[in-house]
């Protein structure tokens, strides 16, 4: 493939002073600003792109000579000059480099170490910045942005190899990060864990039938299981400052100072179920874990087989049932006992939470049982008070929510409940979508970097791992400075006030 021409500096002043000119030039008072700003993207664009060619091609004459001894000792002499592509922000270009070769031992590029590039087409800016875009949304739609925005164009097809492969360092990446400072650390540690459905494609060797029947879908779910590990300060409450905002809808004339929030949480999801995602959890808690911890809580809803694995893995932890999901099923049971409308429903509702609140769940369970047990009542009502009240019976060692508030504990999953909703159902339950088990397992453990903050850490750590596997040479020591910093183009306080107007 042909190499790109590389500019002159005096090409390059040419094109920037044309640049200049098209900006002052007596037709630029005639346009407007949306057409000036179209145009200067396109020629800021191929500026770039003259500028990047010419640092490419100065690069790789520093590299020319007869012979070239790699980081191996070996000598390989010259054979010839090899073009390769890159797509940069710019664009894509095709440069050309002294390559060596030795029949023995093969051929080398010592430029491409020098400037740790890729084995692939993209740059890592590109990469990272098609992720970050693939990560929040479907693919297409983020791949159309900077189809539309800088002219590149990449395949969906691309973009998910891509993700595939990043999302394949990112447990090694956890695995060396430092943890917290632990002068920053809150004194209650806390786990959450819940689970959340992802839609999956059916297996290829299930054949499609012509038409779905009644109740029939595309495709099966598997669950995702996600975790929340952090810190948090105490908060002593009472059960009736609890119970009122549940139910109180109007707000409170004075609002009451809000808890402190997690301090350096780390969410996990992964479909390779509850044990793998609790394992994951047991290193994140091991890294923080220590003497200025002073209470270990572990948070989850009702599902029993979580909640094992949760006493199992986290012997030290006093697992807590989400309080919410207990008002849920006396919403349940208000419904089965007096109707969905009527007026003492709430009432109702409201005071048992408050008994659960005071750590008397048996006995709101044993109310429950004993008006399943009156002979004017249904069987369909006397069902569903008897299962309450079972739920209420096996969960109640882990509702003593009285003592959890005056410790100043969290008693509801907040955290995950929010990290199950944004982190997979918005991505992952778009209308339409289905997954490949590789494809959302991939997806999610990236999800995971971005929504924990780690994305500049985790692509600086991905790129030196790609140039210890590719080259043996040192890694450029101005490397970890590539994560982009815009901070020198937001606007000053005088442009504000301007877009505030």
């Amino acid at each position: 493939m042909p190499a790109t021409p590389a500019p002159s500096v005096p090409d390059l002043r040419a094109q920037f002073e044309a640049v200049l000119a098209s900006v002052t030039s007596e037709e630029a008072q005639h346009v407007s600003a949306d057409t000036m700003e179209r145009r200067l993207l396109v020629q800021v664009l191929a500026l770039g792109r003259s500028l990047f060619a010419l640092f490419l091609a100065t690069r790789a004459a520093a590299t020319a000579g007869r012979v070239h001894v790699g980081p191996d000792g070996v000598e390989r002499p010259y054979h010839s000059r090899r073009t390769r592509p890159y797509l940069s922000i710019f664009g894509r270009i095709v440069f050309a480099r002294p390559y060596f070769y030795r029949a023995d031992v093969g051929g080398a590029a010592p430029v491409d170490a020098h400037l740790s590039l890729p084995a692939t087409v993209c740059s890592d800016l590109v990469r990272e910045t098609g992720e970050v875009l693939g990560v929040e949304g479907a693919y297409h739609t983020g791949l159309n942005v900077l189809r539309r925005l800088l002219g590149l164009g990449i395949s969906t097809r691309t973009l998910q190899e891509q993700v595939a492969e990043d999302a394949r360092e990112v447990a090694a990446f956890y695995a060396q990060q430092e943890p917290p400072p632990r002068e920053e650390a809150a004194p209650i540690l806390v786990l959450q864990a819940d689970g959340k459905g992802v839609p999956l494609l059916r297996p290829t060797t299930t054949p499609a039938p012509v038409r779905l029947g009644k109740g029939q879908k595309h495709g099966g779910k598997k669950e995702a299981t996600l975790t929340a590990v952090y810190t948090i300060a105490p908060a002593v409450r009472t059960p009736e400052a609890v119970v009122a905002p549940l139910f109180d809808t109007t707000p409170p004339p004075e609002r009451t100072p809000a808890r402190s929030g997690p301090q350096h949480k780390r969410l996990w999801a992964t479909l390779a179920g509850k044990d793998a995602a609790l394992a994951e959890a047991v290193r994140s808690v091991a890294c923080r874990d220590g003497a200025h911890i002073t209470h270990r809580v572990a948070l989850t809803d009702g599902c029993q087989a979580l909640q094992e694995r949760v006493q199992q893995q986290f012997p030290t932890f006093t697992l807590i049932l989400d309080l919410i999901p207990a008002t849920e099923y006396l919403w349940d049971a208000a419904t089965a006992l007096l109707g969905e409308t009527h007026p003492d429903r709430t009432a109702w509702v409201k005071a048992r939470t408050l008994l659960l609140l005071q750590s008397r769940a048996l006995q709101v369970a044993d109310d429950l049982t004993h008006l399943a047990q009156e002979p004017r009542r249904t069987k369909r009502t006397a069902k569903v008070l008897r299962g309450v009240a079972t739920y209420l019976e096996r969960n109640a060692p882990f509702m003593q929510y009285a003592t959890y508030l005056a410790l100043g504990w969290p008693i509801a999953t907040g955290v995950i409940e929010g990290a199950c909703r944004h982190l997979v159902k918005d991505r992952c339950e778009q209308s339409g979508m289905r997954w490949t088990l590789a494809g959302a397992e991939a997806l999610l453990h990236l999800r995971c970097v971005q929504e924990n903050g780690d994305g500049d850490a985790f692509h600086a750590f991905r790129r030196r791992q790609r140039h210890q596997r590719l080259y043996a040479l040192p890694y450029p020591q101005d490397a970890d400075m590539a994560p982009l910093d815009l901070r020198a183009l937001e606007p000053d306080a005088e442009d504000q006030a301007a877009l505030a107007a």
